[in-house]
C-alpha cells in the first residue's frame, strides 16, 4: 500500500484539566504547547467547551501567538464558538457534535439532518480562509454529506476502531480504510482522532490512507506521566512513520 506522511496534532486539553483541578496556573497549556511543538509535534489542538472544564476561551486566545505549526480548534458550533474561531482565525476548525453536558465526543455528525446548519457555519469559516473539518463516522453517505455541505476535510471518529482493535485489528480498521478511500474519491482530505494510542496507532496509520493528520490528547498526555512529555511526543510520531 502506498503511504503518505501523517501529521501529529497534540490536544492540550488534559493539561488544562490538571491546572483547573487546583485552580492555579500550573501546569500551563501555553508553555506545554511551546515545548510540544519544539519536540516535533506538527500541530496543537484545543477543544474549548462552554463549561470551561479544561481549555477555556481565554486559553485559546493566549495560545494563538505561540503556535508555530498548525492550530486546530475543535468544538460544537454554538454562536460563541463560531465567534471565537473567527476571532482567532486558526489554520483549521473541526466541528464536533458535542453540545453542552457531553463528557467527551462520542459520535460523528449526521450530515443529512444537520446539512443546512453545517453549510451555513462552514460558509462563514470558508469566507474567513479557515480550513474546515467535520467529525464523522465511517458511513459513506454521511461522508458524502460532508462534501455536499462544503467541508474541506473529515475527522474520522476512531472510538469504534479502538474498542475493537484488541479482538481483531484487521476487522477493526477495515471500515476506516474504506471510509478514507471514499472520502478521497469525493474530494475530502482525511483526519482521525479519539482513543488512538501507542498500541493501535501504527496499525491504523498503515492501513488508512490517505491520512493527513491524527489528533491525540488523552492517551499521549497519560503516557507522558510515565515517560515524560518529550518522549511521549516522540513515541507517537514514531508510530506514524511509513512501515
Amino acid at each position: 500500500m502506498e503511504t503518505f506522511p501523517t501529521r501529529l496534532s497534540v490536544n492540550v486539553n488534559k493539561i488544562a484539566t490538571l491546572r483547573n483541578a487546583r485552580g492555579a496556573a500550573r501546569p500551563c497549556p501555553v508553555a506545554a504547547a511551546v515545548r510540544i511543538q519544539q519536540w516535533g509535534a506538527d500541530g496543537i489542538t484545543v477543544h474549548p467547551r462552554p463549561d470551561g472544564r479544561h481549555i477555556t476561551f481565554d486559553d485559546v486566545r493566549k495560545l494563538k501567538p505561540v503556535i508555530t505549526t498548525e492550530f486546530n480548534i475543535e468544538g460544537y458550533p454554538s454562536s460563541e464558538f463560531v465567534d471565537l474561531v473567527l476571532e482567532i482565525a486558526p489554520d483549521q476548525v473541526t466541528l464536533v457534535p458535542d453540545p453542552p453536558g457531553i463528557l467527551t465526543s462520542n459520535e460523528g455528525w449526521d450530515t443529512r439532518i444537520h446539512a443546512e446548519m453545517l453549510g451555513q457555519v462552514l460558509s462563514k469559516f470558508r469566507e474567513a480562509g479557515i480550513r474546515t473539518s467535520l467529525f464523522i463516522s465511517t458511513d459513506h453517505s454521511l461522508i458524502q454529506g460532508a462534501a455536499d455541505v462544503g467541508a474541506d476535510r473529515i475527522e474520522l471518529y476512531t472510538g469504534p476502531y479502538a474498542a475493537a482493535f484488541s479482538q481483531d485489528p484487521s476487522a477493526a480498521v477495515r471500515p476506516f480504510a474504506a471510509a478514507a478511500e471514499h472520502a478521497a474519491n469525493v474530494g475530502l482530505d482525511v483526519n482521525a482522532g479519539h482513543d488512538l494510542d501507542l498500541d493501535n496507532l501504527a496499525h491504523f496509520a498503515q492501513h488508512v490512507q490517505p491520512l493527513h493528520e491524527v489528533s491525540i490528547g488523552h492517551a499521549l498526555i497519560s503516557d507522558a506521566l510515565y515517560v515524560g512529555l518529550q518522549n511521549a511526543v516522540g513515541q507517537y510520531k514514531a508510530q506514524l512513520r511509513p512501515a
